[in-house]
């Protein structure tokens, strides 16, 4: 028998941390249901102490899932362990991952405290939170560059303390494999009652690394594994939550553990967090990249035509390729759009919201004849936004772009409930569109990012458009959809200026 790897998933608290990837309640909800189905084991929801906006998606996330622990992360301190176990205490398992730095330098520089002073407030941690959840997750913030010998002493002081797992961060993405499975090797070896905790790894991928870090320390004696889908997260981001499954799985005959995810729902959860958080997927990202299964070379292909192993040591419909088929024509009823909202685990507030989502759904279908799993992903993007947070909304736009002619745009825009006209000249009909909103907004935004995707294959294919702007150290994604791109790149950047309009800052548990 092998050991159970418990998957622990962070792509609601990590992975949001990537500059403009905050998502609404309503988008984590989407995505911890799919993770759910993916039988991932503990979902991180999020850091509750950061807003209440943030405990609010917590609270939400462990009233609907059931089947996976969700977890909330909370700095050393009472009152971040305490809104965390507010926020998890409708879950049917529950857990609460509190952390505190054990570096030299970040004990130094950032906390400004002794190590003596380190050890009893993560002790003190583990019983404020034990008060709420006996699962109870310690974590050493940089533990890849701090002292064996100071790991070990605190390891034991929050096991003794009743810290159920041990999570070893490589935070800054520092180590390698060798010396990272060392370290992992060496604290299970020294720490007394280490075979009593399960032993956990966090990777950050700024050299490369996560993954293979990752891998070695499973081979050292590590039980769980912190990731994300996409490996989404801050800086270079963290170990992929879909490498690390199939290599697991691919690899038996090296690894000594099994997960128990259902990797036929990679592929769609993949797509679900590139559409949410604008973060495309690089083509040739392993298993979930668009040519992860694509044969260009006459060699491969005439093998994989022979016999598929020749080439492949996965097969791509197991994790979740070929799955989302055509679904919907303009032709498809009310029921038949509801279902499939249904099937996505889209949920709909009300009658009202469903015939205004089915409206615009019979304009996209005019347009486009083929409507994929992603387009409604798209369209009820969209349909999420709600008049408090919709300050700026696009009513009809008109454009022109002829060879030896200037670029325009004209817009009609709602700014605050009120109809504004907009028009300005540009290098190109989307700069031209950008510069006639800012004559209204006058925002003083910055764009840091204009990226533009087909959401699906086809001529027709709705062009999805993310803009990143930021405004007084604050940065946040737009993203909009439409067949016609200078229509969605408007939509984009208004999105953008909407959440700088109105979300507060966020806190930063790295900080």
């Amino acid at each position: 028998m092998k050991d159970p790897l418990i998957i622990f998933d962070t792509t609601l608290r990590d992975g949001e941390q990537s500059p403009g990837a905050s998502m609404t309640r309503e988008e984590k909800l989407r995505i911890a249901r799919l993770l759910e189905r993916m039988r991932v084991d503990v979902i991180e929801a999020g850091f509750a102490a950061a807003s209440n906006g943030d405990f609010e998606s917590v609270r939400s996330i462990a009233e609907a899932v059931r089947e996976s622990t969700v977890c909330s992360l909370a700095r050393a301190n009472e009152n971040d362990i305490r809104r965390s176990g507010e926020a998890i205490s409708p879950a049917a398992r529950g857990r609460i991952h509190t952390f505190i730095a054990t570096s030299p330098i970040h004990m130094e520089k950032k906390l400004r405290m002794t190590p003596d002073q380190v050890v009893e407030q993560a002790v003190k941690a583990i019983g404020w939170a034990r008060q709420y959840t006996d699962d109870v997750e310690f974590s050493a913030e940089d533990a890849g560059r701090s002292d064996i010998d100071f790991l070990v002493r605190i390891f034991e002081a929050v096991i003794q303390a009743g810290a159920r797992t041990i999570n070893v961060p490589d935070t800054v993405g520092y180590n390698v494999p060798e010396q990272y499975a060392g370290t992992i090797r060496t604290l299970i070896e020294r720490v007394p009652n280490a075979d009593k905790v399960i032993w956990s790894v966090h990777c950050h991928n700024d050299l490369g690394l996560a993954v293979a870090n990752s891998l070695a320390a499973v081979c050292a004696g590590a039980r769980q594994v912190e990731c994300t889908i996409n490996g989404l997260g801050e800086r270079a981001g963290n170990a992929s939550l879909e490498e690390i499954v199939m290599a697991v799985r691919t690899r038996a005959d090296v690894f000594p553990v099994e997960t128990r995810i259902d990797a036929t729902q990679i592929v769609p959860a993949s797509k679900l967090v590139s559409q949410i958080t604008g973060y495309p997927v690089q083509p040739n990202k392993a298993i979930v990249g668009a040519n992860a299964f694509a044969h260009e070379s006459g060699i491969h292909q005439d093998g994989v035509l022979k016999h598929r192993e020749t080439y492949e040591i996965m097969r791509a419909e197991d994790v979740g390729w070929g799955a989302n088929k055509l679904v919907l024509g303009k032709h498809s009823g009310r029921n038949a759009f509801r279902a499939r909202l249904q099937d996505l685990d889209i949920e709909i507030a009300s009658e009202e919201h469903l015939n205004h989502a089915f409206s615009r759904f019979k304009e996209l279908a005019d347009k486009k004849h083929e409507i994929f799993d992603e387009d409604l992903h798209a369209l009820m993007r969209d349909e999420t936004i709600t008049p408090e947070t919709e300050h700026y909304r696009l009513v009809s736009s008109r454009f022109h772009s002829e060879t030896g002619e200037t670029p325009r745009a004209e817009l009609t825009l709602v700014v605050g409930g009120a109809e504004r006209h907009a028009q300005a000249e540009g290098s190109g009909p989307v700069d031209a569109a950008f510069k006639a909103i800012e004559t209204v907004a006058n925002s003083g935004g910055q764009l840091l990012l204009y990226s533009v995707n087909a959401i699906t294959t086809g001529t027709d294919a709705q062009g999805e458009v993310t803009v990143r702007l930021t405004k007084n150290g604050r940065v946040m994604d737009g993203q909009g959809a439409d067949t016609d791109i200078i229509v969605a790149s408007a939509k984009a950047y208004l999105n953008a200026l909407n959440k700088l309009q109105s979300s507060a800052p966020r806190l930063n548990p790295q900080i």
